[in-house]
């Protein structure tokens, strides 16, 4: 699965649960909430300030 702006974080972490130290790294604390889980990397980036396209290269490394 590539990780893209739209992949929902629900589906990134039950895929790759080993990725949310980097979400956590760049400020994203909220991971275990429920509606986290429904947002895209897009949304989520937007909510915290964080500049999707550098968190999408270093997700897909």
């Amino acid at each position: 699965m590539k990780i893209e702006k739209t992949t929902k974080i629900g589906d990134l972490l039950e895929e790759y649960p080993d990725k949310a130290e980097i979400l956590l790294e760049a400020g994203m604390h909220c991971l275990g909430c429920p509606a986290s889980q429904a947002e895209t990397l897009e949304e989520a980036c937007m909510v915290h300030g964080i500049d999707v396209d550098e968190i999408i290269e270093k997700l897909n490394k």
